[in-house]
């Protein structure tokens, strides 16, 4: 089934790229932020599109929850989370209370994904990452069937390196080849903690998990995403321009004039800085 109107706002998008993992804890909205802020820091103009209806987690990470969606005659116009407008987000989170729970059949999220992509004015992007909730269900294919008409980039997928959650992101990986969705890669998140102060790592959930699956399903594997403490706490304080330090939180405090350049001050921006090189140039020679 064609539906024209979601090509409208696409054709203004040049990448669209779907952030996925079978399972649910493994931080798959963070590193959707991170990939995010490091594309955007490297000059793109970037939107996520949060589907995650029951659990929208992006505008909390971002600083933006009680914005307001405003409506234009273009259509919703996007949250925009640094004032040079890099960097925009559209989520459930803007529309409903943060306490209210969403209690929706499949029909009405199908509905409301759709909305999302048919009526959100983005704009010109060079990327649209999509945050996706854990799980092959509804939302998964509701965003397919009505992206998969204009040949979106393909999916980040994302998993720690216990065996637990690789069980289910081999499902995840199955589900893309079933759809006909390119694997762009595989995250390997929650790869060992750093300590913040003797820079060791400790393998608390092993290692190397993801990049054998990546391996075995012979897709690219994109990199180990450790612990990292300051970017907790970039993610959870509310002023996002603080910039975090948990070395020595009674220091005096240092700003930055946005989340996007706040993050760079963040270890953890080095190993997602590479991931965006590695995807931008993967899709700009594809």
């Amino acid at each position: 089934m064609s539906h024209p109107e979601v090509g409208e706002r696409l054709a203004s998008i040049k990448h669209v790229v779907l952030v996925l993992s079978g399972k649910g804890g493994v931080g798959k909205s963070s590193c959707t932020v991170q990939l995010a802020l490091s594309l955007a820091s490297q000059g793109h103009k970037v939107g996520i599109l949060d589907i995650d209806l029951c659990g929208p987690s992006i505008p909390r990470m971002l600083g933006l929850e009680g914005r307001q969606i405003h409506q234009a005659s273009a259509g919703w116009v996007p949250v925009f989370a640094d004032s040079s407008k890099r960097l925009s987000c559209m989520s459930i989170g803007f529309l409903v209370d943060k306490n209210t729970s969403v209690v929706w059949r499949g029909p009405k999220k199908n509905a409301m994904i759709k909305q999302f992509l048919a009526d959100v004015y983005w704009g010109d992007l060079d990327y649209l990452l999509v945050d996706t909730p854990p799980g092959t269900s509804d939302e998964h294919l509701a965003a397919v069937e009505y992206l998969q008409e204009w040949q979106p980039a393909g999916a980040v997928i994302v998993t720690t390196p216990q065996a637990v959650a690789l069980a289910d992101v081999k499902k995840e990986i199955n589900f893309c080849q079933q759809v006909g969705l390119p694997v762009l890669g595989v995250v390997e998140n929650m790869s060992g903690f750093v300590c913040p102060h003797c820079k060791e790592c400790t393998n608390v959930f092993s290692t190397g998990g993801g990049e054998g699956l990546a391996k075995h399903y012979e897709v690219p594997f994109l990199g180990r995403a450790p612990i990292d403490p300051n970017l907790v706490m970039l993610l959870e304080q509310e002023d996002k321009t603080e910039v975090p330090n948990v070395n020595d939180p009674t220091a005096e405090k240092q700003h930055t004039t946005s989340i996007v350049d706040t993050y760079q001050r963040c270890e953890l921006s080095k190993v997602f800085a590479s991931i965006a090189t590695y995807l931008d140039k993967h899709l700009t020679e594809k």
